[in-house]
């Protein structure tokens, strides 16, 4: 099975030159917590998540009204065509630690998976626990000290 069978191919996305404020809004609206960030070609920037708006805006001491989604944005991000494999799709996800991928042609963003897409649309759901695993392994991160209340 190819990914362009299973991808969702009406993606909400985000300008560039949004604020932060307006993107966050979007991305409430449409109860996500990760959009693409496409130019007026369609050609496909990098993702936009809630934990970048916390980290590089918010916790920066930046006005969300003020910071622009092209400040903050993720770049390098890890994509894949509708001919690729549920099977490679997944292999990718875990590897890069990600729970979305973005599906391209020549650099235009046109669908994106998710591991809900692998999970609800695969018949191949050995995948999906595999993934999963992949994706929240606990190797290379940094351990945490937690704290009694």
């Amino acid at each position: 099975m190819l990914i362009g069978d299973i991808m969702s191919g009406k993606v909400v996305t985000l300008d560039p030159g949004a604020s932060v404020s307006e993107a966050a809004r979007n991305m409430q609206a449409a109860d996500v917590g990760a959009m693409p960030v496409v130019d007026g070609r369609g050609q496909l920037l990098g993702m936009l998540t809630d934990r970048d708006i916390v980290l590089r805006c918010v916790a920066a001491g930046r006005s969300p009204s003020r910071c622009r989604v092209n400040e903050i944005l993720s770049g390098g991000v890890v994509t894949v065509s509708a001919e690729t494999t549920v099977e490679e799709a997944a292999q990718m996800m875990a590897r890069h630690k990600i729970r979305r991928l973005p599906v391209t042609r020549r650099g235009r963003l046109i669908g994106m998976v998710s591991l809900g897409d692998l999970a609800i649309r695969n018949p191949l759901r050995q995948s999906v626990s595999e993934t999963l695993l992949g994706i929240s392994r606990a190797a290379g991160r940094k351990k945490t000290r937690r704290t009694k209340l």
